[in-house]
């Protein structure tokens, strides 16, 4: 098809109503960052690559813009990518198609010879998306918690009770953490029963924390949904430490633990009544057990790595619905054990 400029921003604006009211539907900040990317990385590409470079576009050719479009907004969003994520964008763009190829020439019959173009009806419709979108971000921009920065050593155990961004420094004695929408970037805890306590919180970001000399679990979750990315935990201080516990979350949304070092503890990750994905981590010298799924938790245990554990490697327990794959173990006693009506899936996995 052969696209007038208009017509490729009226179609674009259009085709965004449904993923924009699911954004607005679910009413999360990541999901409207996410269609405001979408549109402003679409819009950028019909003013400056498409309109000048595509004077015709056949119909194959929406997989490889479709994919070099996710491209650009994955490597523009501030969050880690989710399935959510791709879901919503798999939706805009599979809604693209559809109006494209089939609802827009059924309404407007000249849709093809016009260029895309939508009449007076469809570019007052592509403006109220244009306005809706700018007005979704700048409220979401306006209510997107205050950052502060730490600065050399902080006595703690420090409360966080409301939403923030904490960067930076080194608190003594640990963190809790009663508020949704706290992140932690870049800060060391040292010493207390839990390093990083996470009470009843949801949407809580924990990204390049370091965790040392803890007598109890080095990142404490109940009652809440956590994303941590690059931590590390290292240097108990007694024989029950656990590296990451978090445990009674069933009802909330999936946690993710990707990329962390745990080392010297009792049991490096622990899950109880959670759904969690626990990737790409590198857990060392559990006295217990490296990676733990268990008490009626379901997620994925992928790309792992589980050295020297003397218990168990990987621990799928307690009625959980586990996918262990592609991970490797070496040195355990017992590199992947399935208990108690448990149901884990393998593929792939590596035993040293």
């Amino acid at each position: 098809m052969s696209y007038t400029l208009r017509g490729r921003l009226e179609s674009r604006l259009v085709a965004t109503v449904p993923p924009l009211l699911v954004a607005l539907a679910i009413h999360r900040w990541w999901a409207i960052e996410l269609v405001a990317l979408m549109l402003a990385f679409g819009v950028a590409l019909d003013l400056c690559v498409y309109d000048r470079v595509l004077e015709y576009q056949p119909g194959w050719l929406a997989l490889p813009l479709g994919a070099l479009e996710l491209g650009l907004v994955v490597l523009a969003m501030r969050m880690p990518v989710t399935w959510s994520a791709v879901g919503l964008f798999a939706l805009g763009w599979a809604t693209a198609q559809v109006c494209g190829h089939a609802l827009f020439p059924r309404l407007r019959l000249e849709y093809a010879e016009g260029g895309g173009e939508l009449g007076r009806a469809g570019a007052l419709l592509a403006a109220s998306v244009a306005a809706v979108v700018f007005a979704g971000v700048a409220g979401a921009v306006a209510v997107i918690p205050p950052t502060h920065h730490l600065h050399g050593v902080v006595q703690g155990p420090l409360v966080i009770d409301h939403a923030q961004t904490l960067v930076g420094g080194t608190v003594r004695g640990g963190i809790i953490i009663r508020a949704d929408h706290v992140t932690l970037k870049d800060v060391t805890v040292i010493g207390g029963e839990n390093g990083i306590d996470v009470e009843s919180a949801e949407h809580v970001r924990l990204d390049g924390v370091h965790v040392t000399g803890v007598t109890l679990d080095g990142i404490h979750v109940r009652r809440g949904s956590v994303m941590v990315k690059d931590c590390s935990v290292s240097s108990p201080r007694g024989p029950w430490v656990q590296g990451i516990d978090i445990s009674f979350a069933m009802d909330k949304e999936m946690s993710m633990v990707e990329g962390c070092r745990i080392d010297g503890v009792r049991e490096g990750i622990v899950t109880h009544w959670t759904m969690a994905e626990l990737s790409h981590n590198h857990v060392s010298g559990t006295t217990l057990r490296g990676i733990d799924m268990g008490e009626m938790s379901m997620g994925t245990i992928s790309h792992n790595t589980v050295v020297g554990s003397k218990g168990v490697g990987i621990l799928c327990l307690d009625h959980s619905e586990c996918e262990i794959e592609r991970n490797t173990i070496t040195d355990a006693t017992l590199p992947i054990q399935e208990q108690f009506f448990a149901h884990a899936k393998l593929h792939h996995n590596t035993i040293d």
